[in-house]
């Protein structure tokens, strides 16, 4: 069932409402999945390699031309290699019997962050340097007419490196990122600052002594030791590369980072349209590993006495700093609560005249996810989740209103055409992988034309696919609430027979499952061998409004694994294929706690699959990096402070979620065979939190199993443990649920 346009309800169960976003299904674009087969061969993990990982597009100066990367997985030697293509933003005449893309860049290491310049002469993009081992930035001439590269030359000298180009408005200069030694930056010339930074790069390389002191939080970060290096946000003349500036020096950040540490989210730094001030992000608190306060700072560039001048207010996070092409303001995205990284992301414009700040959007409910500025400096499109979908949506300077643009898929790295008459950006959806496509606009800006496919590099091994469609249903939850789910039939379909079932449980806890391709965890192929997959949105989900995110904050165990539990529930009744009798769960990160939960509160499945999850809340806590995340999440509801476990330990288990939301503390009561998977470098869930599980159900003699990958983090990304993780869920699923080589009943 969809939701009905505007701030309406789609779905009462009780007295709660489901859903408080923008509706769609009024002026949803039409998203073109023609590549697809319904009566092809179930996907393997060797086609999922074969597909190319298409992102980040770009329109050229004169809106003709669309460079974006393609990822190029090779199984055998374990790489993954990204190249620069080019797409025509129409179709040429004369292109009717020729592919549309074409490869532009052939560099042995690969190419990402290509980039026009705004005067559509030249492009930049960030390769590794052959002498150095380094990433850089080239430069290349640009033929605008025939859409061809010319040869690039290196632009970036630095010992430090350089990456995440942003050109000038000019084209003049360029901003890039490289980590500096913060006490380098106290040089008065970047000549200078370089060779303090090979001195001292050069010294720890000799030096045989490889151990690290600590003195503050954060000294590790996700899947790396932070060492003595920091971000910086640097520029350089594009006509002479020795010509540098740190613009963010010690002087002005002090130890921080320029820009914040992202997992692929925007861009924190950006250009004023007349190329004389840049903004940038940065957080300034004393114990950045405690705090989310991010904030938006300026500062001029023609004027050398100029200093550093910070225009966000908020407490919480602020990011992604967007000049408007009129130069008039500065639009960000902002969060209003100090240490809560799943606070709702507003949309803010800042008024560089009038040094005011005001909410674009104080009526929405869901987040802006991320944006960009229409040509007419009035106009923004931005992305948003919804009821398991990554819309499109735009709003106006003077008008605080959502209006519906594009749905029924995910978009991402929204551009606009500069006669502002077209979008474009990714499209995926849970049967295509990602591509890009282009949205035709109306006279006033806004959707409704079907989306128009440009690249179209998947097409033939998708057509030799079964990729089942997607099914949504809604049922109530805990407290009568909606709740969202997903199911996907498995390829080949019999309704005449009963399936196994392999239930997912997304992570976060702050995150959404929905019509989207993924490579790590893809419900396609894990459909692929004969199972249906169901995925539930429970409490904590995105695109539900922030009420619905908060209620999962201080309740990990309670309304979310009630939700979880009750989707499961309806499933087994409404579609009878279902097997409950053969059900896996399986779950990573917050999902992998929630695998710890219910194998510690519930015998119904015959199997688990816990990955990277949260076993022992108190230990996790002093191993974790990103503090403000179990001191926000385990907060006792209506305390004051940061959740701490010392806090709590005096008082009763009831009062301290610390205690009261672990699984180990219930590992007494585990039956169900369990596989565990951790990674030596996930610092954000340390590898002793499945080591503990594991040794537990050893010594309760629950049969188990660890999968430990000595080089990852908190995701499988190399091609090859990649496809041992595949096996080895599979398998551990067919295993317990009497399925595939285990379908005779024996080796169980």
């Amino acid at each position: 069932m969809r939701m009905l346009a505007g701030f309406v309800v789609g779905l009462v169960l009780g007295s709660v409402a489901f859903g408080q976003g923008i509706g769609l299904a009024s002026t949803e674009a039409g998203v073109m999945e023609s590549g697809v087969a319904s009566t092809g061969r179930p996907m393997t993990f060797a086609d999922l390699q074969r597909m190319k990982r298409i992102n980040d597009p770009q329109i050229s100066s004169s809106g003709k031309w669309i460079m974006f990367s393609a990822v190029d997985v090779d199984l055998e030697a374990n790489t993954k290699i990204s190249h620069l293509w080019v797409v025509p933003l129409k179709k040429e005449s004369d292109a009717a019997s020729r592919p549309s893309e074409r490869q532009l860049s052939f560099w042995k290491e690969g190419e990402t962050d290509g980039r026009f310049s705004p005067d559509g002469r030249q492009v930049a993009f960030v390769a590794t340097d052959t002498g150095s081992g380094l990433s850089q930035i080239f430069v290349a001439p640009w033929d605008e007419t025939t859409g061809t590269m010319g040869t690039p030359k290196r632009l970036t000298e630095g010992s430090t490196g350089a990456d995440g180009p942003v050109w000038s408005p000019d084209s003049q200069r360029i901003l890039f990122v490289s980590r500096v030694y913060p006490e380098c930056s106290d040089e008065e010339s970047w000549v200078q600052e370089d060779a303090c930074d090979k001195r001292k790069d050069d010294a720890a390389a000799k030096n045989p002594v490889k151990a690290m002191i600590f003195t503050k939080l954060l000294y590790r970060h996700w899947d790396h030791y932070i060492g003595d290096k920091r971000s910086h946000v640097l520029v350089v003349n594009v006509t002479d590369g020795n010509t540098v500036r740190d613009l963010t020096p010690r002087r002005e950040i002090g130890d921080a980072e320029a820009p914040v540490f992202s997992l692929g989210g925007p861009v924190d730094y950006a250009w004023a349209p007349d190329s004389k001030e840049i903004a940038y992000v940065t957080n300034l608190d004393a114990v950045p590993a405690a705090s989310t306060n991010n904030d938006v700072i300026t500062l001029r560039l023609d004027d050398p006495e100029a200093r550093a001048v910070k225009i966000s207010t908020s407490p919480g996070s602020d990011d992604a700093p967007a000049y408007s092409p009129d130069g008039r303001y500065i639009a960000f995205r902002s969060q209003a609560r100090a240490g809560f990284e799943s606070d709702q992301f507003r949309l803010m414009l800042f008024d560089r005249q009038a040094k005011t700040i005001k909410d674009m959007l104080p009526k929405f409910d869901n987040w802006v996810d991320e944006f960009v500025w229409a040509p007419n400096a009035k106009t923004i499109y931005f992305t948003s989740g919804e009821m398991g979908e990554e819309n499109i949506l735009s709003t106006q300077v003077d008008l605080p209103e959502a209006t519906a643009v594009a749905n029924k898929a995910e978009y991402g790295g929204l551009q606009v055409a500069p006669d502002g008459k077209t979008i474009v950006a990714t499209v995926m959806t849970v049967r295509y992988p990602a591509a890009v496509g282009s949205i035709a606009l109306n006279a006033s800006g806004g959707g409704g034309a079907p989306v128009v496919r440009l690249s179209h590099m998947n097409d033939g091994l998708l057509r030799q696919l079964d990729l089942p469609k997607m099914e949504s249903f809604i049922f109530p939850g805990a407290g009568n609430t909606a709740v969202q789910g997903f199911l996907i039939r498995p390829p080949h379909f019999d309704a005449a027979r009963r399936y196994p079932l392999k239930f997912l449980m997304h992570g976060g806890p702050q995150t959404a499952w929905g019509d989207s391709w993924s490579y790590r965890w893809n419900a396609e192929l894990l459909a692929a061998d004969g199972y249906v997959v169901v995925m539930i949105n429970r409490r904590g989900s995105t695109g539900y409004g922030q009420k619905f995110v908060d209620e999962v904050s201080g309740d990990w165990g309670g309304k979310a694994y009630v939700d979880l539990m009750k989707g499961l529930d309806y499933a087994e009744k409404q579609y009878p294929f279902i097997d409950k009798t053969r059900e896996c769960a399986l779950g990573a990160s917050y999902g992998g706690f929630m695998a710890d939960w219910v194998l510690t509160h519930t015998d119904r499945f015959k199997c688990i699959v816990t990955h990277d999850g949260m076993y022992n809340p108190q230990s996790a806590y002093g191993t974790t990096e990103e503090l403000w995340f179990n001191e926000w999440e385990f907060k006792r509801p209506g305390t004051a402070g940061p959740g701490q476990p010392w806090k709590y330990a005096a008082g009763p288990m009831a009062d301290d979620p610390f205690r009261k939301w672990s699984p180990m503390l219930s590992i007494q009561n585990a039956k169900t065979p369990t596989l565990i998977i951790h990674s030596q470098r996930d610092y954000r869930l340390d590898v002793s939190e499945g080591f503990q599980l594991f040794t537990a159900l050893q010594r309760l003699d629950v049969p188990s199993k660890m999968l430990y990958f000595p080089d990852e983090g908190h995701w499988v990304q190399k091609p090859q443990n990649s496809k041992l993780w595949y096996e080895t869920v599979n398998d551990w699923c067919d295993q317990w649920t009497h399925s595939g080589r285990y379908a005779s009943g024996l080796n169980h």
